[in-house]
């Protein structure tokens, strides 16, 4: 017997597509411009920045109103969950940082509001959000919580609850993302061994749920559908994790090496 979850949403719901669409358009359209006003008095902004953006956006867009979001399915699967989950969670965090939002409004800005958001980045709150243990228990701890309480099947109940869950599993995914790899400005930084051992620590973390999942699935949710989807969550898990740790160990490359010039490694600086 198929136990998954009916979406129960409100009749207007269908102007929710739209506005995330629109949104999203004039996100990206705010990006090129502090990008064209960037370039106008420094050096040119990274192509490969402006594309991360925009599949950063894309990838946040399909999990809530592209064909794996509860609109477009008269039943949410888990698979098409943990689909949405990869996409929001993990890789769209990922494009979202190599983008370097915050440097480019940094370089973008006029020196008085550019100077505001500099003693932001540096005050204590930043610092709490941004720490390597916070983000990883607000990131990690956050699926655990989800996958093992009433949240999930709150979620497909109540649309609030659905759309204060997502959020918080792309800015988790985001806040965490930063604070191992360090692409914009972090004032109150952590060694590179420190961040090495949360970054293991939390991918155990991920890895350890997936399995738990496989053989305990989540309330309402078939024992056919919970292999799929930790099985996606586990192995697709892995793919992005390696991405990120290759980055990690590039950055430690770079700032352990001898100090030779070379501006090509402006990558991931």
């Amino acid at each position: 017997m198929d136990n998954t979850h009916h979406v129960h949403h409100v009749s207007n719901s269908s102007l929710v597509p739209l506005l995330i669409f629109n949104i999203s358009i004039i996100v990206i359209l705010l990006y090129i411009v502090l990008v064209i006003r960037s370039n106008r008095n420094k050096r040119s902004w990274p192509i490969f920045r402006i594309v991360s953006f925009v599949l950063a956006i894309l990838f946040i867009c399909l999990p809530l109103v592209g064909p794996y979001s509860i609109y477009s399915l008269n039943k949410s699967t888990f698979t098409s969950h943990m689909i949405g989950h990869l996409l929001l969670g993990m890789l769209a965090p990922l494009l979202f940082a190599l983008a370097a939002p915050l440097t480019l409004i940094l370089r973008s800005l006029p020196t008085m509001y550019a100077r505001k958001l500099t003693t932001f980045l540096k005050s204590k709150l930043f610092f709490i959000i941004t720490h390597p243990i916070v983000t990883a228990l607000l990131n990690i701890g956050g699926l655990w919580l989800l996958y093992k309480t009433s949240l999930f099947s709150w979620m497909h109940m109540y649309e609030w609850v659905y759309w204060f869950v997502h959020i918080h599993v792309f800015v988790a995914g985001y806040l965490f993302t930063i604070s191992i790899i360090y692409i914009d400005p972090i004032y109150h930084r952590k060694s590179m061994r420190y961040r090495a051992v949360v970054l293991i620590v939390a991918l155990a973390g991920h890895s350890i749920l997936a399995k738990y999942l496989y053989a305990y699935p989540p309330i309402g949710i078939s024992k056919q559908q919970a292999e799929r989807g930790s099985m996606l969550m586990y192995y697709g898990g892995d793919i992005i994790d390696a991405i990120l740790i290759f980055i990690l160990c590039f950055q430690w490359y770079k700032a352990n090496r001898p100090k030779v010039r070379d501006e090509k490694g402006a990558m991931f600086q």
